[in-house]
């Protein structure tokens, strides 16, 4: 893996924690000489995994959406910062560049932006692997959302198995890295 997209809250969360898990997290993607792709701005947790990335040495590659690029307020110490004309252009691009795709905390438009990645996955536009980072539990009560639907009949349970999920950064690479996605044939 050479470059990982990682979607996060442009707000910092009411827990310390959320912070220095991403920050940690950016830290250890520059230590393994991991690439990070993320939405380009540098507040709430999008600066605190850059900052992480970058104080250790790394690459960061933000990519902004012009309208945003004044409410996100764009990072201007990054590798690289691409400004494109939307969301669809910012999604596509982050895809086009990253080999694994991980969500930690954030709001509506982080779990948007993951679930359309994990999505394709499960329809075989990539077999790249998609990550959760649960700090705090974050992510539980989607987790155990995910085996409602597979209860219900709507999401098979291999479709699960296709999410990396820890609350430990290092973990969670060493689970992306060994991921295995293989597309299944749905009908």
């Amino acid at each position: 893996m050479k470059a990982i997209a990682v979607f996060c809250g442009s707000s910092t969360g009411n827990d310390p924690a959320y912070m220095e898990q991403a920050r940690s997290l950016g830290m250890y993607l520059a230590e393994e000489n991991i690439k990070l792709i993320y939405g380009g701005s540098k507040v709430g947790l999008m600066g605190a995994v850059a900052n992480g990335v970058l104080d250790a040495g790394g690459k960061v590659i933000g990519v902004l959406p012009e309208k945003l690029a004044r409410v996100e307020i764009a990072h201007e110490g990054l590798s690289e910062l691409f400004i494109v004309n939307s969301m669809h252009e910012r999604k596509a691009k982050m895809a086009e560049f990253a080999d694994a795709f991980i969500a930690l905390p954030g709001g509506t438009g982080t779990l948007e932006e993951w679930f359309e990645v994990f999505t394709w996955s499960q329809i075989g536009y990539h077999t790249k692997p998609c990550g959760l980072l649960n700090t705090n539990d974050y992510y539980t009560p989607l987790v155990e959302l995910f085996d409602h639907m597979i209860q219900q009949g709507f999401v098979r349970s291999h479709f699960k198995q296709l999410i990396a999920i820890d609350k430990e950064p290092k973990k969670l690479l060493e689970k992306l890295r060994i991921h295995d996605p293989n597309y299944i044939q749905r009908w």
